[in-house]
């Protein structure tokens, strides 16, 4: 079975300005390294579509979905850019790349859960985890994770999934949405102290939050992977597995300062692939988050994809 890749140009549109770390050429990073790695031409490419209001409200307030349209529509109309935030701007092609960001994990999701795949991966933005059910956060607007793993409960009927998180900032925003929804597991590892100074005391019992000081490197990251967070999802034995892949861990990357490598993608992605084929018949969505060395990002990304798509 194949592996998908989901993306969409729309996702190139959304810029928060020059210098900003979120930027258009993440993607571009991603596509060249896929093609000059030769690994671009085993994936099944698909472009994403735009996710509906309602799928979007499955993880957010319909009060936050009305008022972030609104404010998009008018920076729209003006065409001038706007902050949200000191970090997070607003400008004329935001909303629908926020729109096919949230669209390519839904219709991924939709995609393995059908067997038309056996996994997939989003290389998307804005990012997504740190938009909580109401409000905007990080360089993110809706939680793309978030509102595929509630598809796929409430849509698709599936029972129990987990979902990943192994960017270098804590994933608050999907915390928030899912603390407490007993049919999803969240594991993650994450910098702290490190923006947003969140994580150290989980939210739900449903939680397996890993904080790691910085200068962390990766054969310790990997110990706590083993001990913390693979009992767990035996235990828990889900039907699925999304992942935040967040690449900003890397010790090229500037915005965190753990010690990880692409070998390290690679074996935490082989250990989830593991753990998808025992418990999930291998279905696997994956979605990109953080990550703003641009080499590093795209050396990254093709050592998680590779593995993926078993090649």
């Amino acid at each position: 079975m194949s592996t998908a890749y989901y993306s969409h140009a729309e996702c190139r549109l959304h810029d928060m300005g020059d210098g900003h770390p979120e930027c258009p050429q993440r993607l571009d990073a991603i596509a060249d390294q896929l093609l000059s790695s030769g690994l671009s031409i085993a994936l099944d490419q698909r472009e994403a579509p735009l996710a509906t209001l309602e799928q979007v409200e499955r993880a957010h307030s319909v009060n936050y979905v009305t008022q972030l349209r609104e404010f998009m529509e008018q920076v729209q109309a003006s065409g001038e850019p706007r902050h949200l935030d000191p970090d997070t701007v607003v400008g004329p092609g935001t909303w629908r790349a926020a729109l096919r960001s949230a669209g390519a994990a839904v219709a991924a999701t939709e995609a393995v859960v059908r067997g038309e795949v056996e996994n997939a991966f989003c290389a998307i933005r804005p990012p997504g985890h740190h938009a909580t059910r109401s409000e905007t956060m990080g360089f993110c607007f809706f939680n793309n994770v978030a509102i595929a793993a509630r598809h796929a409960l409430d849509v698709l009927g599936l029972e129990r999934v987990a979902i990943i998180d192994f960017d270098v900032h804590h994933g608050n925003g999907t915390e928030d949405i899912i603390a407490g929804d007993e049919r999803v597991l969240m594991a993650s590892f994450f910098q702290h102290p490190l923006y947003p100074g969140s994580g150290a005391v989980p939210m739900g019992t449903n939680m397996v939050n890993v904080p790691v000081p910085p200068y962390t490197r990766g054969m310790a990251v990997r110990e706590l992977i083993d001990v913390m967070w693979m009992p767990r999802l035996e235990e828990f034995a889900p039907q699925m597995l999304f992942i935040s892949a967040g690449f900003d861990a890397h010790r090229e990357d500037d915005l965190g300062q753990l010690g990880l490598v692409e070998a390290d993608y690679e074996w935490i992605t082989r250990r989830l692939k593991d753990v998808a084929d025992r418990h999930c018949n291998g279905r696997i969505v994956s979605c990109l988050e953080g990550g703003y060395a641009l080499s590093a990002l795209g050396r990254s990304v093709v050592a998680h994809v590779r593995v993926l798509a078993d090649v």
